[in-house]
């Protein structure tokens, strides 16, 4: 595995190749990450990841300092999964003077759900995968980027953003990767303490259990339901931000029964914060 730390090496690495396959990350790495790098490998004519914590998409009381970073281990699986090429830039490599134009997806998309407890966080998310595309597919006719259905809103905007700037680039999106209870894995699960990481997997069976109820009793209940479901989780000593069932679409409510559905939950566990969903 060859790594490069600056935009020119990166693209004199690439040089070679039409058809990167990219895997950007913020480190950390577990198995939903490398289960992207193996997705990748065959779709492109060299597999790419990057690992950046990317300050713009923190707010100021948020875990940018404390965020994991676990470099060899990092490289270590990477190299494992047969990735080809590393892009880890510092901070000034990639954002080499203050990053004043930004990419700001729509409000109705971004400023929801996650938005909508994070202000900015979509913009910073944008602004990034932007430049890392930029920096990972300059010059390439083609172009593959893997992203996990976890952040499933994430997914929708990067989906977006690339249909309406043109990037050739084809957006594939990896199913969530599960602890053997259900956990959906995350880099933040590191944060849990053996108390809370066996709480924790009650996340997911809420939003499983509000997925069959909205399905048993219909949509007109939704609220009720959702209500009911965030009483019951803060019952157990969780913080809610929301347990909401949303249009795969779009993420908004929707009273349609035929439509597809996603149940959506973010909550916070101690002082960590979790995120999952549910396609139903």
């Amino acid at each position: 595995m060859k790594i490069a730390h600056t935009i020119a090496d990166l693209r004199a690495q690439l040089a070679p190749y039409k058809c990167p396959a990219f895997v950007a990350t913020m480190g950390n790495l577990h198995d939903g990450h490398i289960a992207l790098v193996n997705q990748a490998k065959p779709r492109g004519d060299v597999t790419v990841a990057s690992i950046f914590v990317n300050r713009l998409q923190f707010a100021p009381h948020e875990d940018f300092d404390t965020y994991p970073r676990t470099w060899e281990a990092d490289c270590d699986k990477l190299r494992a999964a047969g990735c080809d090429v590393l892009f880890a830039p510092r901070e000034t490599d990639l954002y080499p003077e203050p990053q004043t134009y930004k990419v700001h997806p729509p409000a109705e998309l971004a400023d929801i759900l996650e938005g909508h407890f994070r202000p900015g966080f979509f913009v910073g998310v944008s602004t990034v995968v932007m430049k890392l595309f930029s920096c990972v597919f300059a010059g390439k006719p083609d172009g593959i980027a893997l992203f996990g259905k976890k952040d499933y809103q994430q997914q929708m905007i990067i989906q977006r953003m690339v249909q309406q700037f043109a990037l050739p680039i084809t957006i594939v999106a990896g199913e969530t990767l599960r602890a053997a209870d259900g956990l959906a894995l995350s880099s933040r699960n590191g944060y849990l303490n053996a108390q809370e990481r066996s709480e924790a997997v009650q996340l997911s069976l809420a939003l499983k259990a509000l997925g069959e109820a909205v399905k048993a009793q219909g949509l007109p209940k939704r609220e009720a339901l959702e209500a009911a479901a965030m009483q019951a989780l803060a019952a157990r000593g969780w913080q809610l931000d929301y347990l909401t069932v949303r249009r795969c679409a779009d993420l908004l409510p929707s009273e349609n029964a035929d439509t597809s559905l996603v149940v959506l939950g973010a909550a916070r566990l101690g002082t960590t914060r979790l995120i999952d969903n549910l396609e139903i």
